[in-house]
């Protein structure tokens, strides 16, 4: 964010885990996001149901909960910066904080 000229750049991760009744539904929500066929290199024809199929098969016995319904884990990246103006506070000098953040940890 610095580099592209933001001041004061602030970066989080929230990370979130939501369960799905089967895989499927799971893609439908990674289609809804943007989130599938990422590859560039990926191959163009349209896959079989029979990949699809197994696919649900697989994530299910590594992913599944006792109730059937399988998990997946998001991790959402917050990026904040303002544009740089005179009025914003200023960096302090190195050594001349008055407090320790170990204190507050």
């Amino acid at each position: 964010l610095q580099r592209a000229g933001f001041a004061l750049p602030v970066a989080d991760v929230d990370t979130i885990t939501v369960r799905y009744d089967s895989m499927l539904e799971l893609l439908r929500d990674l289609r809804a996001m943007g989130a599938t066929s990422a590859l560039a290199e990926r191959p163009r024809r349209p896959a079989r149901r029979e990949l699809f199929r197994r696919a649900a098969e697989i994530y299910a016995a590594r992913h599944a909960d006792a109730d059937g319904r399988v998990r997946a884990t998001f991790s959402i990246v917050w990026l904040s910066g303002w544009a740089p103006h005179e009025s914003q506070q200023k960096p302090l000098r190195p050594g001349s904080a008055t407090a320790s953040l170990k204190d507050f940890l």
